[in-house]
C-alpha cells in the first residue's frame, strides 16, 4: 500500500518538478532540455495514472491526509488525496491530453523565442489539474482550481507583446474571479455549518443539513443546501464558461492553439462539471439548486452554438463548440445524471483536443492564417490533418457509434425523463442544439478542407474585431505558395487522439453510465431524481443503442445539419450570404455575441470606472489630501499666523502674557483645589 501512496504523490509532483527545470532555467538551458524534461515529466504522471486506475479497478481506493497545511482552532486544512473511479478517470484524460500536447507543442511552438517558458506553463497547468481532481477536501480543491486559473492567465497572455491577448489574459481573470467569489462563499458556508473540508465528513453530515435554513438578509428563511449549492455552482460557472460568466473563453484564443486544447478543451473547462459531480450528494439535496443549474446548461448550449456559426476563425468556431458542449454536461448534473456528464466530459476530450490540434496544424499550414474564407481544398495537401478533423467532427455531432454519440444521446434521454422544474425547456435545448452543432461542425470542415483553394491570392479583409494580427509573426501564405502536411510532432498526437475519438463512448457507456464504475462515488436520489435509471431500464447495451439511433430524432437533425451546410456552403454560397443581408438584425446581434461584452465593459467595468473616480475624488483628493493632508498644514498655519501677534519685541508685551498666563494657570488651580 506505501508503494501506491508513493505513486500518488508522484502523479502531481512529476510534471511540477519537470515544470521548474524548464521554467527556473529557461533563458540558459537548450530546448531539447526544456522539452525533454516535461514530456518526460507528464509521461511518467500519465503511465503512474495508468497504473491507479488498474488498481483502483481492482478495488483498492484511497483517502488520506498527506500533509496537514495549518491548524485553526478545531478546524484544519490540509493536503490529501481521494483516489477513486472518478478521480481515477480524470487522471487518466488529463495526463494522456496533456503528453499529446506536450509533444505537439515542439511542433507547433519551434519558431517561438518563448519556446522552454510555455512548455514550462503547460507542464506547471498539469501539476494544478492534478491537484484539483486529486483532492480530498475543498481546500485543496479551492488551491488547484486559482492554480489553473493562474497558469490559464499566463498562457492566454502568452504573447505578451499582442495587445488582444493581454485584454483577453485580464478578461479570463477577472471573469473567473467573479465566479470564484461565488465558490469560496460556497465553501466557506460549507466550513461554517459541516465545521470540516474533508469530502467524507461533509457528505456524511449533509443528510442532517437537508432541511436546515439560514438567514442571508431580513428575516427570509433560505435553504442552507440551496445557497451552499448554487454558490458552488456559481464557481463551476466560472471556470466552465456557462452564460453569463462565458465571455473569456472565446477570447481566450489568443493564446497559442495547444493551449486551447488543453485548458480551452479538455481540462480547466472540465473543472467545473467534475466539482458538481464530486459534490454531487449535496446538489442532491436541493432540487433549486439542480433546476438553476439544468437552466443555465440548457442556455449555454443552445445559444452559444448559434454564434459557432457565423465565427470565420477557425479557433472561435471550436470555441463556441467547446462552449455549447459544456452546456451540455451541465444539462446533465442538473438532471442528476452526473455519471453522464463525466463520461461526456471523457469523450469530449479526446474529440475537442483532436479537433483544437487540428485546426492548429491546419493554421501551422496557412502560416498562421487563421481565416476559414481563405482556406478550402485542404485535403490533399494535409490528409492527415483531414482524416482526423473528419473523425473528430463526426464524434463531435454524434455519429452512432462513435464516442460522441454515446454521451451526448445519453445525455438527451437523461433529460427526456428528468422531472426538474426546467427540464422541458433544456429538452429542447439539447435536441436543438444537435442540429446545431453540425452545422457549424461541417460548415467549419467544408469550408477548409473542400471546394475551391481560396488561398494564395489577397486575402480577405478581417472582420472588425479581428483586425488585430492573430498567428506569430509571419501572415499567411504568400500567392503560389501551397499548404503542406505538418510534421510528425504534429501528426503523431492526432492520430493518437482519433483512436479514442472512434472507441471510447462504445467501450465506456457500458461500465460508465449503466454499470457501478461510480458505486459509491457520485450518489443519486433515484427515488427524487429519476431520470438516469429511467434512461437505463431502455438501455440494452452499446451495439443496441448505436442500433437503434438510426430512428431516433438527434440523429435526424444532425444529418440534417450536415447536408443543409453542405448545400450552402459547397453548392449555393449565395443563400448565407442572401440569409445575412435579409435577417442583418440576428446577423448583428450575433456578431456581437449578444451584447454580453459590451454590457459588461458598459455596466460592470464602467460602472467601477465610475466609482473609482467618485472614490478617488471624493475620497483622496477631497478628503485625503483636502482635508487630511493640506487641512493639517492650513492649521499650523493659522495657528502660527495668530501666535506671531504677540512675537513683537516688547518687553511690556511679554510681561503682559506673562501675567496673564499665570492668572489662567492660578484660576484652573484654585478651581481643582
Amino acid at each position: 500500500m506505501m508503494e501506491m501512496q508513493k505513486l500518488y504523490l508522484l502523479i502531481p509532483l512529476a510534471p511540477l518538478i519537470g515544470a521548474m527545470i524548464a521554467g527556473l532555467f529557461c533563458r540558459i538551458i537548450p530546448r531539447w532540455v526544456a522539452h525533454t524534461a516535461t514530456i518526460a515529466g507528464v509521461a511518467i504522471s500519465f503511465i503512474a495514472s495508468v497504473l491507479v486506475f488498474q488498481d483502483v479497478m481492482a478495488g483498492n481506493t484511497f483517502n488520506g491526509t498527506v500533509y496537514t497545511w495549518m491548524t485553526s482552532g478545531e478546524y484544519t486544512f490540509e493536503v490529501g488525496f481521494l483516489i477513486d473511479t472518478l478521480t481515477a478517470t480524470m487522471m487518466l484524460v488529463v495526463t494522456f491530453v496533456s503528453l499529446m500536447v506536450h509533444i505537439y507543442t515542439i511542433g507547433y511552438m519551434q519558431e517561438d523565442p518563448g519556446y522552454n517558458r510555455f512548455f514550462s506553463y503547460i507542464s506547471l497547468f498539469t501539476f494544478s489539474m492534478l491537484m484539483l481532481v486529486m483532492a480530498n477536501n475543498f481546500m485543496q480543491l479551492f488551491f488547484g482550481w486559482e492554480a489553473v486559473g493562474l497558469v490559464s492567465y499566463l498562457l492566454i497572455g502568452f504573447w505578451y507583446t499582442r495587445p488582444t491577448a493581454i485584454f483577453a489574459n485580464m478578461k479570463a481573470f477577472l471573469v473567473n474571479r467573479v465566479g470564484d467569489f461565488g465558490f469560496i462563499l460556497g465553501i466557506g458556508l460549507v466550513l461554517a455549518h459541516f465545521g470540516s473540508l474533508d469530502y467524507a465528513t461533509v457528505f456524511a453530515k449533509a443528510p442532517e443539513f437537508a432541511s436546515a435554513t439560514i438567514n442571508i438578509w431580513g428575516d427570509q428563511q433560505w435553504s442552507l443546501m440551496t445557497v451552499t449549492c448554487i454558490c458552488l455552482f456559481i464557481g463551476a460557472m466560472g471556470k466552465s464558461a456557462q452564460v453569463p460568466l462565458h465571455v473569456w473563453l472565446p477570447d481566450s484564443m489568443e493564446g497559442p492553439t495547444p493551449i486551447s486544447a488543453l485548458i480551452h478543451a479538455a481540462t480547466m473547462v472540465t473543472a467545473g462539471i467534475f466539482m458538481v459531480a464530486r459534490t454531487s450528494p449535496l446538489f442532491e439535496l436541493s432540487t433549486t439548486a439542480l433546476s438553476f443549474v439544468i437552466i443555465i446548461g440548457a442556455i449555454t448550449a443552445l445559444f452559444m452554438g448559434f454564434l459557432g456559426i457565423i465565427q470565420n476563425d477557425i479557433k472561435r468556431v471550436v470555441a463556441y463548440s467547446t462552449l455549447s458542449q459544456l452546456g451540455y454536461m451541465t444539462v446533465a448534473l442538473g438532471a442528476s445524471a452526473y455519471s453522464v456528464a463525466i463520461f461526456h466530459l471523457m469523450t469530449h476530450a479526446f474529440f475537442k483536443a483532436l479537433l483544437f490540434l487540428a485546426a492548429g496544424s491546419v493554421i501551422i499550414g496557412m502560416h498562421h492564417d487563421q481565416d476559414i474564407r481563405n482556406m478550402g481544398g485542404l485535403r490533399k495537401y494535409m490528409p492527415i490533418t483531414w482524416i482526423t478533423s473528419l473523425i473528430g467532427s463526426l464524434a463531435l455531432i454524434g455519429t452512432p457509434f462513435l464516442a460522441g454519440f454515446y454521451s451526448k444521446d445519453s445525455i438527451i434521454e437523461a433529460v427526456k425523463f428528468s422531472n426538474i422544474p426546467g427540464s422541458g425547456f433544456a429538452y429542447f435545448a439539447v435536441l436543438a442544439g444537435v442540429f446545431v452543432t453540425a452545422f457549424y461542425s461541417f460548415r467549419m470542415y467544408f469550408l477548409v478542407f473542400h471546394g475551391e483553394e481560396r488561398f494564395g491570392k489577397a486575402a480577405h479583409g478581417h472582420d472588425a474585431h479581428h483586425d488585430d494580427d492573430h498567428g506569430d509573426h509571419h501572415h499567411g501564405l504568400a500567392p503560389g505558395q501551397k499548404p503542406h502536411e505538418t510534421p510528425w510532432v504534429v501528426t503523431l498526437p492526432l492520430v493518437l487522439l482519433a483512436i479514442p475519438s472512434v472507441i471510447i463512448g462504445y467501450i465506456g457507456i457500458g461500465p460508465m453510465v449503466a454499470g457501478d464504475y461510480f458505486k459509491g462515488v457520485i450518489h443519486v436520489d433515484s427515488v427524487a431524481h429519476p431520470a438516469l435509471s429511467q434512461f437505463l431500464e431502455h438501455f440494452h447495451g452499446a451495439a443496441a443503442m448505436g442500433l437503434h439511433a438510426f430512428s431516433t430524432p438527434p440523429f435526424y437533425l444532425a444529418l440534417a445539419g450536415v447536408v443543409l451546410s453542405w448545400f450552402f456552403y459547397m453548392k449555393r454560397p449565395d443563400i448565407p450570404a442572401a440569409i445575412q443581408r435579409r435577417f442583418s438584425a440576428v446577423n448583428t446581434l450575433l456578431e456581437n455575441k449578444y451584447y454580453f461584452d459590451k454590457i459588461n465593459e458598459f455596466v460592470f467595468a464602467g460602472g467601477a470606472r465610475v466609482l473609482g473616480k467618485a472614490l478617488w475624488r471624493g475620497g483622496d483628493v477631497g478628503i485625503i489630501d483636502g482635508l487630511i493632508v493640506n487641512g493639517s498644514a492650513r492649521l499650523v498655519g493659522w495657528v502660527a499666523t495668530i501666535s506671531r501677534l504677540f512675537q513683537t519685541g516688547f518687553v511690556y508685551h511679554y510681561a503682559f502674557a506673562m501675567i496673564i498666563g499665570l492668572l489662567g494657570l492660578m484660576t484652573l488651580w484654585i478651581n481643582r483645589a
